[in-house]
Formats: structure tokens, C-alpha cells, sequence
């Protein structure tokens, strides 16, 4: 990499003040950083704690998670698309198909994932290059999020608009990276979700069907074929009692559940992916263990209790351990509810925060047919508490600490 550092360093002054380019200085720092660590280091006298981990390894790591919950999605893209149009019978999977699976589904989520990238990255660049500003690292995770949160039939334009909402109202406009309040990435995802209903569910969003990408286009729909989600399906339910089934209308146990081969958004529906992700956050002390397990065990809890009650209700009426399988709760709980910036801080307040998640995404699942996921509304709420709560537990202390204090003065 001596190579390419000289070619930077030489182009250097051309960006510096007084330079040609100084005009692009924040652009040309913000490549500068991600290629290489900075050698600088504060000018400020006192004392002063260095450590390698920075805002840009801490995404690093985030993004490299994510990976597994990514290819996977690849694959299943392709996966629901076969089964849907015939080519691919259940169970029947060859390494052919298995890896013309994996292609189409490249090809599908990668448009995604570059509108995602270029209009996000875009206006960080031009807001950094207005206020004469380093461009923060935080988008990198943000951007990669946004399309693994989303149907893949969802139009790029739909995907671009999202995203410039989102990073220009629920980040930039609080003050960049590290001061807003809600997780930007769901921030897109609802957006989405209210402005245009119809494309964020029912039971042609989630499985692309048309031969898109010049991949076997023509093929008609095999009998019995439904693309609802399997919280679609409990959401819409009349019976109590029914059983949810995958795109052929297969019944879903819950190894079944785990291994993701249902239609859903890309990234979510695989919970082997996603604890592979979660081993890498909670190895490196990126993400909280207790935050974390707090959301399972509220989701958990709440189910059972609602297992238990004899409620009409088919999503309630689902298996504790289904709920904490299906759909975005296990994506939203390793993912987004340990977003450091938006979830609790205090110990304690990591632990109601988490309780609070899980609790409420349980509770939208079963009793709001209109929003069969439930993760989404109930990690915003969560960021909107989680200042309350860590004040609540502040002050706690604070009480403590005082009859304590007074005790012995005494």
C-alpha cells in the first residue's frame, strides 16, 4: 500500500489550504481517513487517553457483522425467486441452483445497496464540505442497513428518497454523526413504511418473481405460491390456530424459523447469520451483551405471558420462541437496539431499554394488524425513552449516594 500512500501524499497540497482543490479539502480528508489511519494526534495540553479504536473501526467492525445476514439475504433473493416461478423445488437444491440463486440475488440487492451508499455518502460529503467539517464514519453502517431493512421489490427512487430523508431530518439536521436521536437507518425504513404502505408489505414485495436482471424472465407462478411474510400471514389470520407456512406453503417450524428460507426483508429473516454477527459485536465490546439480551428476553417474556392468556389472537397465539425467530426481531435486537448512539448508556438503563424493545415489539405484533413487525416502532420508541431512562437511573444513584452520604456524616 506504499504505492497508493505516496499518491496521496503527493496530492495532499493540492487540498490544503491554499491549494487548487482547498474548496474539496473535507472530501479529499474524509478518502484520506478511510484508506489510511491518521498521524495526527491532539494538540491540546493535559492528559489524554490514545487508543487504536476509533469511530472508523468501530463501523468496520458493525459493517464486517453484517456480512453474513447480507450474503445470506443474496442467496435467499434468488432462493424465494425459483421456488416462486417453479424452476426450484423445495428441498431439491443443487450446487447449480445454488449458486444461480446466489447471482440473481447479487444482482438484485447490489442497485440497492449503491443508491443507499451514493445519496447517503453524498450529502455527508456536501454537508462536511459546507460547515468545514471531517466527514464522520457513521454512514458506512447506516448505508449498509437501509437495503437489508427493506423488501427487494422496493424502487431505487423509493430507496434514495429514504435515505436523503433520513440522513438530512433524523441526523444532519441534529447535528451529524453521533448527536441524533433515532436510529437513522429505521428512520428510512418508516418513511418508507408511511409514505408508501403498499410497497413495504403484503405478499408480492418481498419475493421479486419477474425474471429482473435478464434472469429467466417469463416463467409463470407455481400453484399455492404466496409471498407474505410469515407475520403477514398471522397479521391477517382468522384463525387462531393457523399455521404459518413458507413461499410453497410449507408449514414453518422453528428450525425452519432460524434458518431464513421464508420471504421477509433481505437481511432479517436468517437468525444463524445474525448470531454469527452478534459473536463478532459482543467479541470486540462493540455492542452491549446486556442490551442485547435484555431485547430477547422482554420479546420472550411478553409472548409467553400472551401464550398463556388464551387470547383469540393468532400472533399471540404463536410460540414465545417463534416470535423471538421471525421476522426483524433478532436483526433489530443485535443491530440496531445496540446502537450506541440511540440506546441507554447507564448499565442499569441498558436493561429497562432492552426490556422496553422487546416487550412492545411483542405487544405491536399481536395487537395492531396493521404493523406485523413490530421491531421497527418499538426500537424508535425505545431511542425516544432512552434518554429518560438514563436520567431516571442517574438520579436514582444520585439519591442513593446522597443517604449514603448523609449516613455518615451523621
Amino acid at each position: 500500500m506504499k504505492w497508493l500512500y505516496n499518491i496521496v501524499e503527493k496530492l495532499r497540497p493540492q487540498f490544503d489550504e491554499g491549494g487548487k482543490f482547498h474548496a474539496f479539502h473535507s472530501l479529499f480528508d474524509g478518502f484520506d481517513t478511510f484508506l489510511f489511519t491518521p498521524n495526527t494526534t491532539s494538540k491540546r495540553l493535559g492528559v489524554q487517553i490514545h487508543d487504536a479504536t476509533d469511530s472508523k473501526r468501530t463501523m468496520i467492525i458493525v459493517v464486517l457483522a453484517l456480512v453474513p445476514a447480507m450474503l445470506f439475504g443474496m442467496f435467499n433473493i434468488g432462493y424465494q425467486h425459483f421456488l416462486a416461478t417453479g424452476e426450484l423445488v423445495s428441498g431439491s437444491m443443487t450446487c447449480a441452483l445454488f449458486w444461480k440463486a446466489f447471482a440473481f440475488g447479487l444482482l438484485a440487492l447490489l442497485p440497492l445497496i449503491i443508491v443507499s451508499y451514493v445519496v447517503g455518502l453524498g450529502i455527508e460529503f456536501t454537508v462536511a464540505q459546507w460547515k468545514h467539517e471531517e466527514i464522520a464514519e457513521g454512514f458506512l453502517v447506516t448505508g449498509f442497513i437501509i437495503p437489508l431493512i427493506v423488501p427487494i421489490d422496493t424502487p431505487l427512487w423509493m430507496v434514495a428518497l429514504a435515505t436523503a430523508f433520513a440522513v438530512i431530518f433524523a441526523k444532519e439536521i441534529f447535528g451529524g454523526t453521533g448527536y441524533n436521536i433515532f436510529n437513522v437507518a429505521l428512520i428510512a425504513r418508516a418513511f418508507l413504511f408511511f409514505a408508501y404502505p403498499s410497497k413495504m408489505s403484503g405478499d408480492q414485495v418481498f419475493v421479486r418473481t419477474d425474471g429482473t436482471w435478464g434472469w429467466d424472465g417469463g416463467h409463470s407462478l407455481v400453484d399455492g405460491f404466496s409471498g407474505a411474510t410469515p407475520l403477514g400471514q398471522l397479521a391477517t389470520a382468522t384463525d387462531p390456530t393457523v399455521a404459518i407456512t413458507n413461499t410453497v406453503g410449507e408449514p414453518i417450524s422453528l428450525l425452519g424459523a432460524m434458518n431464513g428460507l421464508y420471504p421477509g426483508s433481505v437481511g432479517e429473516t436468517c437468525v444463524w447469520a445474525i448470531l454469527l454477527g452478534a459473536c463478532l459485536l459482543l467479541t470486540t465490546g462493540v455492542a452491549s451483551w446486556k442490551t442485547m439480551l435484555s431485547v430477547f428476553v422482554g420479546g420472550g417474556l411478553m409472548a409467553f405471558i400472551l401464550n398463556c392468556c388464551g387470547i383469540d389472537n393468532a400472533a399471540a397465539n404463536t410460540p414465545w420462541y417463534m416470535h423471538l425467530a421471525l421476522g426483524g426481531f433478532a436483526f433489530g435486537a443485535v443491530f440496531m437496539a445496540t446502537d450506541p448512539v440511540t440506546s441507554a448508556r447507564t448499565e442499569v438503563g441498558k436493561w429497562i431499554y432492552g426490556l422496553l424493545i422487546g416487550v412492545m415489539a411483542i405487544l405491536v405484533r399481536c395487537f395492531n394488524p396493521g404493523y406485523p413487525e413490530g421491531m421497527m416502532l418499538a426500537i424508535l420508541f425505545g431511542n425516544l425513552m432512552a434518554p429518560l431512562i438514563d436520567w431516571c437511573v442517574v438520579q436514582v444513584n444520585i439519591k442513593k449516594r446522597m443517604k449514603r452520604a448523609t449516613v455518615k456524616k451523621q
